[in-house]
């Protein structure tokens, strides 16, 4: 689905970060209709035409910003675990996002309390450290969601505020850029 050339292939101990293929589809889009997983994201099951469309605009990010979304797979077995990366949503929030990538991670039910997170959101900030050159990378969260806030303080995210995104009370968190 992703031409190769465009989203680089990141690895750590554990886990592979790469673009997204046709095969990843279905593996996405349970995790996306499963309840538990969107139950701080949207609180509302994907179907698999919004699945489908969120994985074009993850791939389209690539090509249109430089940066875009992962699919992260267990580096042993190739097993799907979920996906991470940075968007440029537009999203209508105060604060505003404006200049800042935003950062994201989902991972399906059975990948969650193994660190895997923090490891595939770390991978992709040192990525971001070296290729981006916004100064910021920002994050936001339903402020329930502790395990994903958790992760955003482990990788270097501070800075939380409580703002708006639509009528949802969210919280905004950004992370500056580290040299390299």
């Amino acid at each position: 689905m992703t031409r190769p050339d465009i989203v680089p292939t990141l690895f750590t101990n554990r886990l592979c970060l790469r673009g997204h293929r046709l095969d990843d589809f279905p593996d996405s889009a349970a995790m996306w209709a499963d309840p538990e997983v969107v139950a701080y994201i949207s609180g509302k099951p994907s179907s698999e035409e919004q699945s489908w469309s969120r994985i074009l605009r993850y791939t389209g990010h690539w090509h249109h910003t430089g940066f875009g979304y992962w699919v992260v797979v267990a580096r042993d077995d190739g097993i799907f675990l979920g996906e991470v990366g940075f968007a440029d949503y537009r999203r209508e929030t105060t604060p505003s996002l404006a200049g800042k990538p935003e950062a994201g991670w989902v991972f399906s039910k059975a990948a969650h309390g193994h660190g895997y997170a923090t490891e595939a959101v770390g991978a992709m900030l040192r990525w971001a450290d070296s290729h981006l050159k916004h100064p910021k990378t920002a994050a936001i969260f339903d402020p329930a969601h502790t395990s994903s806030i958790n992760v955003a303080r482990k990788t270097g995210f501070s800075g939380e505020s409580i703002g708006r995104y639509g009528a949802r009370e969210t919280l905004f968190m950004e992370r500056n850029r580290q040299p390299r």
